[in-house]
């Protein structure tokens, strides 16, 4: 990707002018971003994934009154209401996951490091449906693929939500302008700006939605992970205390065990080169409920691309693949490398990886996380 360019995608700025003057700092309107965008399903396609146990779905409908029911999927054909009732949604969220056109329309985005890159959900909405005003935490494109949705947008100086509803509708919400998006308009929103969608007439939204990753969550996550690499078999990480005496206190903590504990912590924590490799395994783990078909049989010899649902990534010493992570160098590490750049890798460099490196492509081949490049995953 050629992040100097002019994008129309992005209204005649590049990528570069795009990060520097919009990314989390001010929204951003595109007429005819996508010009002949198609919906990445049909609508009735969209109803049948719905009802599918490994499919994030729900449905919110606008009962009036400032009333909202909405129920977690799966959802069966009859829990939806009839398509003629105004006031409410599906939304199918990580449609990438399931859907090959879906994964496909994330492509334009990569711009932004694949390690913020989230998902693309699709909400459907009869005349009139939306989830009400509310704010995001993270960057989202929202991509009209399909008739037409009037957004409100404004910043919130009160971000406190109306009580007592399943969803977090915000209690006061002043747009500062609004606009209506028809096929092929999108709207960049950087995170925590108030914005209010509304169908008029039928309509479907694609949202690209980014990570953004809560720091206590993040530091427990890695937390658990270096713990977890921490060789525990070692008899030497064992505490000793033969020098404890007799104690006339039991309930007291003594200070060689706190210390001992702070030891423990600091250690794991000096290793920055475990740090990253924790890092980079959380980032690229797959989604809950991911899993892969094994494909034996299937060679390298046409090049290979990732599967759909497949993470990768890479710092400076490894590469990471969907949870996993690897020690690369040299000609190898420059060709995987672009293997997570690209998504895929053809067959002239796939033949010039060392028999390690082919060895290491072969099992993901066999595992499912890559198929052969004339294959759609």
């Amino acid at each position: 990707m050629h992040v100097t360019l002019a994008s129309s995608l992005l209204g005649g700025l590049s990528p570069a002018q795009f990060m520097r003057r919009h990314w989390q700092k001010k929204p951003l309107l595109v007429r005819q971003a996508w010009p002949g965008v198609r919906p990445p399903l049909t609508r009735s396609a969209l109803f049948a994934l719905a009802q599918q146990p490994d499919v994030e779905s729900r449905l919110v409908v606008a009962q009036g009154d400032g009333d909202w029911r909405v129920r977690q999927g799966p959802l069966p054909r009859h829990a939806l209401p009839p398509l003629a009732r105004p006031g409410w949604t599906l939304l199918l969220q990580g449609l990438d996951l399931h859907v090959e056109a879906a994964r496909a329309m994330l492509a334009p985005f990569r711009f932004v490091p694949e390690a913020r890159l989230d998902d693309l959900m699709l909400s459907w909405a009869s005349d009139g449906g939306g989830v009400g005003p509310h704010v995001d935490a993270y960057d989202v494109f929202l991509l009209q693929v399909a008739g037409r949705r009037r957004w409100r947008v404004g910043r919130v100086a009160d971000a406190s939500f109306v009580d007592g509803l399943p969803l977090k509708i915000l209690r006061h919400f002043e747009p500062e302008f609004d606009c209506l998006l028809e096929p092929g308009d999108m709207l960049y929103l950087p995170p925590l700006w108030g914005h209010d969608g509304r169908a008029e007439g039928e309509c479907m939204t694609c949202s690209v939605g980014f990570r953004a990753p809560r720091a206590n969550e993040l530091a427990c996550d890695l937390l658990q992970r270096l713990a977890d690499d921490d060789g525990e078999d070692d008899p030497g990480r064992l505490y000793r205390d033969a020098a404890q005496a007799a104690t006339a206190t039991p309930g007291l903590i003594s200070p060689a065990l706190q210390d001992f504990a702070r030891q423990a912590i600091v250690r794991r924590l000096a290793d920055v080169s475990a740090i990253d490799r924790a890092l980079g395994e959380s980032l690229s783990e797959p989604k809950p409920h991911v899993w892969f078909e094994a494909a034996e049989g299937k060679t390298l010899a046409h090049g290979v691309q990732l599967d759909r649902r497949s993470r990768m990534l890479y710092d400076s010493r490894h590469v990471f693949f969907n949870g996993e992570a690897y020690v690369v160098a040299g000609r190898d590490a420059r060709l995987v490398r672009l293997l997570a750049d690209a998504r895929q890798l053809d067959a002239h460099a796939c033949a010039a990886l060392s028999a390690g490196a082919s060895d290491v492509l072969q099992g993901w081949l066999d595992a499912g996380w890559l198929h052969p490049a004339e294959e759609i995953a």
